[in-house]
């Protein structure tokens, strides 16, 4: 029984020592190189800090480097943070605040940068100046052998209200859980190429990481700079024979939309999983249409889940203005749909909050009880001992064939003119219904009592033509009073659209 991720890598790196693990542009590594790197660099983490399962940074974009440090950060016992290094000072200076981590791992580069912002407390290692000998793999395991599957893995921060990020902690025991129901079910396995789009600061990121330690599978990066030439990202699956992909779909609506998968065949890939965001079904059908060999699955889940907990393969013919469902819960994690009382709602097209427990959940925020506190509850359907709940915000339904669908968030439910009102809807209709933008953003000034969208187009469309297409599938009160028209949204590190930026945009 294994219990800390960095058993299964010692497993994988004993079977595969010549097979490659990282290729980055003209750059590769081994398993057997990348594992005496990581112990390397693991050992020095050690003889600095003398801890265990403290936060350790790693201020690196995503290149080999930043795979060694990760591992290494494993190895040494410690529960890796990684940080984005476009990140401005001041965001930056508010993690290490909270977090306080016991180091920092970088490079040359990037030390200058993030010195003065971890301060004279935080050990800063170059992993291009370590030169500490390499412990055999027995000297961890020995070391870490007090060690639990509940111990932290991982820290990963994502928005919160004040500024500050929140630091979820994520588990060994949630990563092994994910893993034990996709590697068979996906049939994954050491032949397995990851097309490696997601920023390291991503959960994404993290479960390439459990395939490499997990199954041997290789990661190929995909430069950041990739992002505005899409047709390279395509080109350069194509030649390294990318066999798997896990993105966010903002990117793969782009490559719909400019007709690039018919320019790019892509034969090697077999799956392709994407999360994050809600993929317009018309731009799902033209990757379903140009690559019939590829299994298709959406995946669901905030960070506070382990990576995901509802996901569904897509097996039917899905129309364009249908939205694609979520599907049904991973094994051993139990979901519930809450309604506005914290009744279960177990009829079909009858929307609730869906709340999750079970080993996925994470174990809260660092340093942060009240949000934890405010985020992890107690199931209100069970009295009769503890058990924590996340209550994700998000609205559901189930379909007429028992599907799970998502409605849109909680927290964008307005009331307007009397109406409870879902922007989610509006967005579809807008999107996906009617097909009259590429992608947008519905927002509420409660001020003005405005509805307000933000879109991105290759011509502006006139209020006038928005409201005319609009009214004939919406009531008047749904339909958008106020119009931007923007070459691009703004989004996130992780490439989902930055909803609380329009919303705080249109306030001003």
């Amino acid at each position: 029984m294994k219990i800390n991720l960095i058993e299964y890598f010692i497993e994988t790196t004993n079977r595969f020592p010549n097979r490659t693990a990282v290729k980055e542009g003209d750059r590769q590594i081994t398993f057997d190189e990348l594992d005496r790197k990581a112990r390397q660099l693991a050992k020095t983490i050690v003889d600095s800090c003398q801890c265990k399962n403290r936060p350790i940074a790693m201020f690196m974009p995503k290149c080999i480097e930043a795979a060694v440090a990760d591992l290494a950060i494993t190895y040494s016992g410690n529960a890796y943070m990684n940080l984005d290094v476009k990140n401005p000072a001041e965001r930056l200076g508010n993690i290490f605040a909270l977090i306080q981590p016991a180091a920092v791992i970088t490079n040359a580069r990037y030390k200058a940068v993030i010195e003065p912002i971890a301060g004279d407390k935080v050990k800063v290692i170059n992993i291009e100046e370590v030169t500490a000998e390499v412990p055999a793999q027995t000297y961890f395991l020995e070391r870490n052998s007090d060690l639990i599957d509940t111990d932290p893995y991982c820290i990963i921060n994502t928005s919160g209200s004040t500024g500050t990020p929140k630091g979820v902690v994520l588990n060994h025991k949630s990563f092994i859980d994910f893993m034990a129901q996709t590697f068979d079910e996906y049939k994954f396995s050491e032949n397995d190429v990851i097309g490696s789009l997601s920023p390291v600061v991503f959960d994404i990121w993290s479960y390439e990481l459990c395939l490499l330690q997990g199954k041997g599978a290789s990661i190929v990066v995909i430069p950041d700079t990739y992002s505005a030439f899409p047709v390279k990202i395509l080109q350069l699956m194509q030649q390294h024979k990318v066999s798997y992909i896990f993105w966010v779909p903002t990117i793969m609506v782009n490559m719909a939309n400019m007709g690039l998968l018919e320019q790019v065949p892509l034969p090697d890939l077999r799956l392709c999983w994407f999360a994050g965001e809600v993929f317009p079904t018309k731009q799902f059908n033209i990757w379903r249409k140009n690559l019939p060999q590829t299994t298709f699955a959406n995946f669901y889940g905030p960070i506070e889940i382990t990576l995901d907990c509802v996901y569904y393969t897509i097996e039917r013919e899905i129309a364009d203005d249908e939205p694609i469902p979520i599907g049904k819960p991973f094994r051993n994690t139990s979901i519930l749909i809450l309604d506005e009382n914290n009744q279960n709602v177990t009829e079909a097209n009858k929307e609730g909050e869906l709340c999750i427990r079970g080993t996925s959940l994470a174990m809260g925020y660092y340093n942060n009880p009240e949000k934890t506190a405010a985020a992890f509850v107690q199931n209100p359907l069970n009295q009769s001992y503890p058990e924590i709940i996340y209550r994700t915000g998000d609205l559901v339904f189930i379909n007429d064939r028992g599907e799970i669908v998502f409605k849109g968030r909680r927290d964008s439910l307005i009331k307007h003119l009397g109406y409870r009102i879902e922007l989610g809807e509006i967005e579809h209709v807008i999107i996906n219904t009617l097909k009259l933008v590429k992608n947008g953003c519905v927002v509420y000034n409660h001020q003005r009592k405005e509805i307000t969208l933000y879109y991105e187009a290759e011509q502006e469309l006139t209020a006038a033509d928005f409201r005319k297409a609009i009214g004939n599938t919406l009531p008047k009160y749904m339909i958008p009073v106020v119009y931007h028209h923007l070459p691009e949204l703004k989004r996130n590190t992780n490439g989902k659209i930055d909803r609380l930026y329009y919303s705080k945009l249109v306030e001003e």
